[in-house]
């Protein structure tokens, strides 16, 4: 608890903060989702998918929330979507915290992005462009599901039999950003320093030697909370107390289970208790009516006992 709580609470607003926390959702769709940034966007996907798919040269700017095809239809609003120059489109969402059903709801906003590619009114043959979610995770996939070296995943539709991709145009790749923990000399990759910066940004008090590419420059410009303007300083402090809000929500939920947990456990534990003197008493040939006046078990459960 006390690893996720610091995972959760670095970087959050202080007086010497000077970096935007990219946990934020002011933050993340400041560096990444608006058009004069795109090219920070650019770079990432590009680390991210290095060796894996063609560089990308343009992305387009999608609207980011969508609705179901009925009235009544949940909808889904994507922290960042986009659409590359051969078609590729790619939904990148920045989750703080775990939550239930997270890969359901990640499922679930990947269908939006492939239903839109269908023509309205047309005849069509189903071809469909890739489609990309990219979640970039503030906490680790719970049961040790990943070894704890591994934080990079990248999911396909695969046949269980000999493992085969069946289909390679859905892809899933999620960031599991507190297991990153390389420091600065360690950096040798575009990925490694993008993993770093995305980690340690708003802890940093200056540009890493590191991070000296020209689009970390840039980067570190628009992350710097002095150069904005008083409106996008009030955003940034709504955002802050929201993820300040959701961290406490989730803490005391957690809280709140531990508690019934042990609360449960001491339940369990008494009724044990009872069922073993019960079980001493029938050894020792008690009367099933005082076995049960004595431990508070019912007749029917001393018998079965």
């Amino acid at each position: 608890m006390e690893e996720d709580k610091k995972t959760l609470t670095d970087g959050l607003l202080s007086p010497q903060e000077r970096y935007i926390n990219p946990y934020t959702d002011f933050g993340f769709k400041k560096l990444f989702g608006t058009e004069m940034n795109k090219d920070l966007l650019i770079s990432f996907l590009n680390a991210l998918f290095s060796g894996t798919k063609k560089e990308i040269k343009d992305v387009q700017y999608l609207n980011s929330e969508h609705l179901g095809d009925g009235y009544g239809d949940r909808r889904a609003v994507f922290d960042v979507y986009c659409m590359t120059e051969d078609g590729g489109r790619f939904i990148v969402e920045m989750q703080k915290a775990e939550q239930a059903y997270f890969k359901d709801r990640s499922i679930y906003y990947s269908t939006f992005a492939i239903r839109e590619q269908a023509p309205k009114g047309q005849e069509w043959d189903y071809h469909l462009e890739d489609v990309y979610t990219v979640g970039v995770l503030n906490f680790k996939f719970p049961a040790n599901e990943y070894p704890a070296d591994k934080y990079r995943h990248e999911v396909k539709l695969k046949d269980i039999e000999d493992n085969h991709v069946f289909y390679d145009k859905l892809t899933f790749v999620y960031l599991e950003m507190p297991k990153f923990n390389k420091a600065e000399a360690e950096l040798k990759t575009m990925f490694d320093k993008w993993m770093f910066v995305l980690r340690n940004l708003s802890r940093l008090l200056e540009r890493p030697k590191a991070l000296q590419d020209r689009i970390f420059q840039k980067l570190f410009d628009q992350a710097e909370i002095a150069r904005y303007t008083p409106e996008e300083r009030r955003e940034y402090e709504a955002s802050i107390k929201n993820y300040w809000d959701y961290y406490s929500t989730m803490k005391t939920a957690v809280e709140k289970s531990r508690a019934e947990g042990r609360e449960e456990g001491r339940a369990e534990g008494r009724e044990e208790e009872r069922r073993e003197n019960a079980r001493r008493m029938k050894k020792d040939n008690m009367p099933t009516e005082l076995i049960a006046k004595y431990t508070g078990l019912s007749v029917e459960d001393i018998e079965r006992l």
